[in-house]
């Protein structure tokens, strides 16, 4: 229970309660009723208390002490109490043929640039890790101000721009410039399974048509950005605390 999980971070460290009332900007009642389960903690009271006891949001959340976390290039997931095993196996093939798909389908429209490519290839590999427990394409996303920023995109774009697969196009959106990249083949589908098909089309008939700032904004509420540190990469396991908002799981199946 994260109650109890607070009053005893709050007891080692040897805190009071009305210093952590304080650091969290509410009455000592207040704060009362969270260690006795009486009150939600919010997000951003969340990431206060997470800063404070020197611990991940992630760690807060699921209620654990930090230990040491490795990461393996092997498409498994192994946990004990102090040891994360994590997997990100990057697939850059498939990265290619969903980006091609991504840019056959809703390329040509006005607000798919650079920066809507960016959040699209996020919310593709995030939410198919959350639906399924595997990665799609297993990419690495930073967290920078503008959202989840892809690592491998730009390198990927020069490179098929070079094979003659996209072709680049600056345009002006509203009073922006923007990047803006076309398809010049199709995507090898035999490489993309029926599932995978049916998820991008989910993400993409969710989000596509949100201009830059749109979706930038509504990824700056994902708990993957959230709880990374800028400039860092965000952790494929932080989808499993996401908030009804962003969740793309039916978790009341699994009970």
């Amino acid at each position: 229970m994260l109650a109890k999980f607070i009053q005893q971070q709050r007891t080692k460290r040897k805190m009071t309660q009305e210093y952590l009332a304080s650091e969290l900007g509410i009455s000592r009642p207040t704060y009362l009723q969270i260690e006795r389960g009486e009150r939600e903690v919010v997000i951003s009271e969340a990431k206060k208390l997470a800063a404070i006891f020197g611990m991940p949001l992630i760690n807060f959340l699921s209620e654990k002490e930090p230990g040491r976390s490795v990461i393996i290039e092997k498409m498994s997931v192994k946990k004990s109490d102090n040891l994360q095993i994590r997997v990100t196996k990057k697939n850059l093939d498939k990265f290619k043929q969903v980006l091609l798909y991504i840019l056959n389908k809703i390329g040509g429209k006005p607000n798919v640039g650079e920066t809507v490519l960016h959040k699209l290839l996020y919310f593709i590999d995030f939410d198919y890790y959350e639906k399924f427990e595997e990665t799609l394409m297993g990419a690495t996303y930073i967290k920078n101000h503008h959202g989840p920023t892809s690592v491998e995109l730009s390198s990927i774009i020069k490179e098929m721009q070079k094979q003659g697969e996209i072709e680049l196009v600056k345009s002006q959106y509203f009073k922006y410039l923007q990047k803006k990249y076309l398809p010049r083949k199709r995507p090898n589908l035999d490489i993309l399974s029926a599932r995978e098909i049916g998820h991008i089309d989910d993400v993409l008939a969710r989000l596509s048509d949100k201009s830059a700032a749109e979706i930038e904004n509504y990824s700056h509420g994902d708990i993957p950005w959230q709880s990374a540190q800028d400039g860092k990469p965000l952790s494929y396991e932080s989808v499993f605390y996401r908030d009804e908002k962003y969740s793309v799981k039916n978790y009341e199946d699994e009970l």
